[in-house]
């Protein structure tokens, strides 16, 4: 099982690249950063110092979206990167959820998506393809490689991850809903004639490593927080008990009363007071390091390939320590 580190590019961005060098020492092979160009820094620059200051590691957004950079400059920022560096760079994507809302424009249509990802893939391996209607080539590019992996919760989005997308990002660590979710990917791979297994699955959740239950529930009640604006888009678009959707994902998010993007993703947002002990459990991973490993070999066995730790919290030296010292021992031991 792979492991990566997801961070936030606040400044000073010395302490992302510095977080994402102890991460390589401990083992873990993925170094990811949001992206959303109002709220952070822009994480592109620092991914050049992060790869720099490291020897492995591969980088990337999770999530970038194709409305906040063209799609042929997006392209041409990964496959530099890797001519610099080797091909250590992954592109996680999605319909844009702070980014966009943030700069006042709605979230992208996932047919506009679907687009992005053939095109910029396309690009960035040094492949024509049609941007606004004109065939461009980058020409320059020898070799390049770039993995699209996808960010979905909803039925067609989930589908769409299935039939386009190289990896499949799944930001919760639910047992249940990640076997729901991960079984729709690679039906939808199936239907499309592709192998379902060559879509690496990984998912994404705060780790938060202590006997402190409490604190470490308040550390990561954001994230529940985050993935009810998701969760809130679905409900309005498929309704309250729809079939399309469990009601596992749904079912918390009646007593939510909007959101504020100036907390974003950060401990103690008052936008995810809403959001119960029982949802942050089950998304999230908490207590000692041996509870973990408990979960991740539940996950592991339904199909996921990659854990990523969400950092955005009190201790985020100390959980990067303790898994490289007892978690991911025990996953790939």
């Amino acid at each position: 099982m792979d492991f990566g580190l997801v961070l936030q590019t606040d400044p000073p961005a010395s302490q992302v690249v510095s977080l994402m060098k102890r991460a390589e020492h401990n083992g873990f092979r993925y170094g990811w950063t949001f992206d959303s160009a109002v709220l952070w820094q822009e994480p592109f620059v620092i991914y050049s110092q992060i790869l720099a200051n490291t020897q492995e590691l591969i980088v990337g957004p999770m999530v970038t979206n194709p409305g906040t950079r063209t799609w042929e400059v997006t392209a041409s920022t990964f496959a530099t990167l890797n001519d610099m560096y080797g091909n250590r760079t992954v592109c996680g994507i999605g319909r844009g959820d702070s980014a966009m809302r943030v700069a006042g424009r709605a979230p992208n249509t996932l047919g506009l998506l679907g687009r992005a990802m053939g095109v910029i893939r396309d690009l960035a391996e040094g492949r024509e393809a049609v941007v606004d209607g004109n065939p461009i080539r980058i020409p320059w590019i020898r070799e390049g490689k770039l993995p699209v992996w996808m960010a979905a919760y909803g039925p067609k989005a989930l589908a769409l991850a299935g039939e386009k997308a190289d990896g499949f990002i799944l930001q919760l660590a639910d047992p249940y809903l990640t076997e729901w979710m991960v079984k729709a990917v690679r039906q939808a791979a199936v239907e499309a004639g592709r192998d379902p297994d060559a879509i690496t699955i990984c998912v994404a959740a705060p780790a938060y490593v202590g006997d402190d239950l409490a604190h470490a529930r308040d550390q990561c009640r954001w994230f529940g927080g985050m993935v009810g604006n998701h969760v809130a888009d679905l409900v309005s678009r498929y309704g309250e008990h729809s079939s399309m959707v469990p009601e596992e994902l749904t079912a918390y998010v009646k007593s939510r009363q909007g959101y504020d993007y100036s907390h974003h993703g950060r401990a103690g947002n008052p936008s995810a007071d809403f959001v119960p002990d029982e949802i942050v459990d089950r998304f999230c991973l908490l207590g000692p390091a041996e509870a973990h490993i408990e979960k991740l070999r539940a996950l592991r066995d339904l199909g996921v390939d990659q854990f990523a730790v969400y950092a955005m919290h009190d201790a985020r030296e100390a959980v990067i320590d303790a898994y490289g010292q007892c978690v991911i021992p025990a996953l790939n031991g």
